[in-house]
């Protein structure tokens, strides 16, 4: 049946991943796109980056934090339910090429769609090195999945529970410092952490790709809810992207704009958890 379950796992603490039946979105998607997702009538809809898909079976891969009310609900489904809306692919795919040795970042959830686009480089010819990191240990997944499709990992954790201790940024700027030659980066992750990757990469004038995450409602480029400063031009997430030059970015702007609704998300799951008689 088309948007149902075949496949949940929780990854780690309120990260969950659905292996969802999606034939036509499976034929088409490519690394780096997303699609829109929605769990039932009420719900928010939600732009996940497609973190796997299997073109025989017909089955996409989404990977989701627990993080508001909408995420909350969606992680209540199980095997054999049925998401209401699964639309897409959407969005431009990443420019793959062989482009010689290239890092891929990923911290915390957003080293799930980081892992589709550093297979298909490293099918490309490059030489691929992934740095995933996490706050803690327990917030790490696929470390094995990523060693089977690249030639060097590294992992680090903020608290040092595993891997080196500290930020994905400081093991990019130890392998530049070790003298790496970097032809290319892609991070996706927290926008903080992907504006200190950029601060990273400039100084040495390293390409550097983010994928970006704002606010979406749409994700056909009408409602202009995802609009982003790029190169001081006004670009919609969803159609332009979501991958930009991670070195045109306006993150202060990107960030001010993501917390426009903080407060109403926290009534909104404060509400429910207390409906759920959850403290």
């Amino acid at each position: 049946m088309v948007n149902q379950i075949i496949r949940k796992e929780e990854l780690a603490p309120n990260i969950k991943l659905f292996e969802i039946d999606q034939p036509l979105i499976a034929r088409k998607v490519q690394p780096g796109q997303f699609v829109v997702v929605r769990h039932n009538e009420k719900g928010e809809r939600i732009p996940l980056t497609v973190a796997d898909y299997d073109r025989d079976r017909g089955t996409i891969t989404i990977i989701f934090q627990e993080v508001g009310k909408s995420t909350y609900e969606m992680g209540e489904l199980n095997v054999g339910d049925t998401l209401l809306d699964v639309v897409g692919p959407l969005g431009q795919p990443s420019e793959i090429a062989n482009y010689g040795t290239v890092v891929c970042i990923g911290g915390g959830v957003g080293i799930a769609p980081v892992y589709p686009i550093t297979r298909a480089l490293k099918a490309a010819g490059n030489h691929t090195i992934a740095i995933i990191g996490a706050r803690t240990k327990e917030l790490l997944f696929w470390e094995e999945r990523f060693r089977e499709i690249v030639h060097e990992l590294y992992i680090t954790t903020d608290d040092g529970s595993y891997g080196r201790k500290g930020f994905v940024s400081d093991e990019l700027q130890r392998l530049i410092d070790d003298g790496y030659k970097i032809d290319r980066v892609w991070a996706i992750g927290p926008a903080i952490m992907m504006k200190v990757v950029c601060d990273v990469t400039r100084p040495h004038q390293i390409k550097t790709i983010v994928s970006l995450n704002p606010i979406m409602v749409d994700g056909t480029g009408m409602c202009g809810a995802c609009r982003v400063e790029v190169g001081g031009e006004t670009k919609f997430t969803c159609v332009d992207g979501p991958e930009f030059d991670g070195h045109l970015v306006d993150f202060d702007l990107l960030m001010k704009r993501q917390s426009i609704y903080k407060e109403q998300e926290k009534l909104a799951l404060d509400l429910y958890l207390k409906h759920k008689g959850v403290k």
